[in-house]
């Protein structure tokens, strides 16, 4: 396999693979397959929240054309950012930078899961749902790939909306339609977005840096990225409990919510103190993880209190 020199988007001379002997399993890793848990578990948790009732098999088609549209995105997000992609320690194995796709083969995947989610969703369930998935790939592929994410330190804040909307596209899935109780669980996620990936940028700075993408750490310095951590978790808790403040969730989401919400700014506030060395690494680390069992746990009992609701 041999080597071809590209010229990327930040004036940097960078390497990347020719590809062609791609398996099923490097097709699958171009999905991000973790990143299209989350979506597939917070559509559904919308869809199942949603008034009205659906065909369980379209109901399904729905969940399925989600997840490959945040698939496709992932693809493509991949296609773009080969270069960046090469340089960070954390995304050196990917397909491409690996040398096991090149960056036309995932252009081509990428393009054909978008289009073929799209047009089925339209399709089968109701073209709102289509067209919202449509602006969700546009938005993650464009807005926030191929422009905030170089140009901004505010990339992750913007650009959250992309990862934000797919329980809204669940919820349209069934009604056709937005509504309050809908937007309310994308800004849980919208707002979880920051600080759960600032904990991660932290510590690994460096690889932006090297990479020259403008996240915050890097732009605005390691206490400047502190503040905004707490700030955004302080505002993030009150909003996790909002499902049961606005009567669609029940007392026990309620107490739940806020309990984990408080460990939440807790852990937030122990980032902030802590600024040095493996002690500060540690408290990154521990509300980075903790963030993603919150956002697990509070859309796990919404869907648990929807299942029982519904027996």
């Amino acid at each position: 396999m041999s080597l071809v020199e590209r010229h990327d988007t930040m004036g940097q001379d960078t390497t990347a693979w020719d590809g062609g002997m791609g398996s099923v399993g490097d097709y699958v890793a171009l999905l991000k397959p973790r990143v299209m848990s989350l979506v597939i578990f917070t559509a559904f948790v919308g869809l199942m929240l949603a008034p009205g009732s659906v065909h369980p098999i379209l109901g399904a088609v729905a969940i399925l054309c989600i997840a490959i549209g945040a698939g496709a995105s992932g693809a493509l997000n991949m296609w773009y950012d080969a270069d960046i992609d090469q340089i960070m320690s954390r995304t050196q194995k990917r397909p491409i930078p690996a040398g096991k796709i090149s960056r036309e083969e995932a252009f081509a995947f990428g393009m054909t899961l978008s289009i073929g989610s799209v047009v089925t969703l339209g399709l089968l369930v109701n073209w709102f749902a289509g067209a919202f998935l449509a602006f969700t790939i546009f938005f993650y592929v464009v807005v926030y790939t191929m422009w905030l994410k170089r140009s901004t330190p505010q990339n992750i804040v913007i650009g959250g909306a992309a990862g934000a909307f797919p329980p809204m596209i669940g919820w349209a899935s069934v009604t056709g339609s937005v509504s309050l109780e809908s937007f309310v669980l994308f800004l849980i996620i919208f707002m979880w977005t920051p600080p759960h990936f600032w904990a991660l940028a932290l510590f690994k700075s460096g690889d932006y840096r090297s990479a020259g993408v403008p996240m915050l750490p890097v732009v605005a310095g390691e206490t400047n990225t502190r503040h905004q951590i707490l700030i955004y978790s302080v505002l993030l808790a009150p909003i996790g409990v909002a499902p049961y403040l606005l009567g669609y969730a029940s007392p026990v989401y309620g107490v739940a919510s806020a309990l984990l919400g408080a460990v939440f700014v807790a852990l937030a506030a122990d980032v902030w103190r802590k600024r040095d060395g493996d002690i500060a690494r540690q408290a990154c680390v521990r509300l980075f993880k903790f963030s993603i069992f919150y956002l697990f746990m509070l859309f796990a009992l919404l869907l648990g209190e929807s299942l029982v609701a519904g027996v």
